[in-house]
């Protein structure tokens, strides 16, 4: 783990062992069918990053670990995986065997200290596939203030979809050159998306622009959501 990364993940964690106790909200099943088998023995790397896998189960693994993180992880470690600062901000832990070590270790296992539950065992609860599938989406995060040098052009293409959105859903015929319209903000969004940090060095990040980039066509529907990928992703990262 990188000095800086490591020290702000530690100094994080401390503060939640002292401070915070886990809930009894109970704990969300994650439904990962769609994910490929990993035996009985559990790993001690990730093998859902692109580079193992491929780009599909990649893209499968963090819409999954989407999921089952939001259901089970972000009343403590804050949504989007952004800590409120009581419990460890996971996009700090770095995305390499030793990240992984210390991740599986506590996943499976919990963490309580002085006969207080800080954490629960998730292992048999969930399994190593959701496991996993958490994993690949909490280091596909962004780092603070990732999209900050974007915020203004990303505003901008979110300005333009709306009104295509809207013209499209009052029953426009079409732009005149809508398709080419909607290409070049897509392509746009792609360039913006390959330049987006993430917090554990991972070398893809799952952010607005990669989510917009993802959902655009030339499609009513398509237009829209890219646009509210935009909206909830500029005012996140506010």
């Amino acid at each position: 783990m990188k000095p800086k990364n490591f020290l702000i993940f530690l100094a994080v964690a401390l503060a939640a062992g002292q401070s915070f106790g886990h809930s009894d909200i109970g704990t969300q099943p994650v439904k990962t069918d769609a994910l490929p088998d990993l035996g009985e023995e559990w790993l001690e790397e990730n093998p859902y990053r692109a580079e193992a896998a491929g780009e599909e189960v990649w893209k499968t693994a963090v819409e999954i670990g989407a999921s089952g993180y939001n259901q089970n992880c972000a009343r403590c470690h804050g949504l989007e995986a952004v800590s409120g600062g009581l419990a460890s901000d996971l996009r700090f832990l770095e995305a390499n065997l030793d990240g992984d070590e210390w991740y599986i270790e506590r996943f499976r296992h919990g963490y309580t200290q002085s006969g207080v539950t800080k954490m629960p065992a998730y292992g048999e609860l969930l399994g190593q596939k959701a496991a996993w599938a958490i994993r690949t989406y909490i280091e596909t995060r962004p780092d603070d203030g990732a999209l900050d040098e974007f915020r203004d052009q990303l505003a901008a293409i979110r300005d333009a979809l709306t009104k295509i959105a809207e013209a499209l859903a009052a029953g426009a015929t079409a732009y005149a050159d809508i398709s080419a319209e909607v290409n070049a903000h897509k392509a746009a969004l792609s360039k913006v998306a390959g330049q987006v940090n993430t917090a554990s060095g991972a070398p893809t990040a799952d952010s607005a622009a990669s989510r917009a980039h993802g959902s655009l066509d030339a499609s009513a529907d398509g237009v829209a959501k890219a646009a509210e990928f935009l909206t909830v992703g500029l005012s996140i990262a506010q």
